[in-house]
């Protein structure tokens, strides 16, 4: 990341009983792909690309993870929101 570039993040916990797992990391990677700029998961110090399944799933996240969720561009606060209600849902399960 540029050291000007502004960033926005938001901390979600996991809450559905499966974690992260191959359709939810797909359905993340599918909102995150729409985005102008780079979306970023972050869990434990450990940084994935949202864009990329297997990025999300090497995070491991289980039930009651905290993760942050940053967007790169200001004008993607649309798709965080739209991952934010993802996890807030527990991705539909």
């Amino acid at each position: 990341m540029a050291p000007n570039t502004i960033s926005l993040n938001r901390k979600v916990f996991v809450i559905n009983e499966l974690g992260l797992h191959a359709r939810t990391a797909a359905m993340l990677a599918k909102i995150a792909q729409q985005a102008s700029g780079r979306v970023w998961i972050e869990k434990d110090g450990e940084r994935a690309d949202a864009r990329q399944v297997i990025d999300i799933l090497m995070l491991a996240a289980a039930q009651g993870d905290q993760l942050q969720v940053t967007i790169e561009t200001p004008a993607d606060i649309e798709y965080l929101n739209k991952i934010v209600s993802l996890f807030k849902s527990g991705f539909g399960e």
